[in-house]
């Protein structure tokens, strides 16, 4: 398969789990029904802003189905959701925007 042996690959899995459940349990357990500080508050608002970017842009720099080469059509969905994106100030209509023009290009350029 990959070196691993079917017994190391489940001590991974079950490590990976258990420290998953291990963060998740820092914030909901211990904090449970208590209000959270509003500095703490104000930090986590920024969180899907910081996210979605670092998930979209390699996608975006180094697409897979050319290889890992630059291409315009990429990097014009991309302007487009980010202008529909910085113009609404929605994060659906961006969305939408983006996939909408994939689906364009895609028709157009067969």
């Amino acid at each position: 398969m990959n070196g691993f042996t079917p017994l190391s690959l489940w001590i991974i899995i079950i490590g990976l789990a258990l420290g998953s459940f291990g963060l998740r349990f820092a914030f909901i357990g211990f904090m449970g029904g208590r209000a959270m500080p509003a500095w703490l508050m104000r930090h986590l608002r920024y969180t899907a802003v910081a996210i979605i970017p670092a998930l979209v842009a390699p996608l975006v720099i180094w697409p897979a189905p050319t290889g890992g080469e630059t291409s315009l059509p990429h990097l014009a969905v991309a302007a487009l959701t980010f202008a529909v994106g910085y113009l609404t100030r929605n994060v659906l209509w961006a969305l939408l925007a983006g996939a909408g023009g994939f689906l364009a290009l895609f028709f157009l350029a067969g």
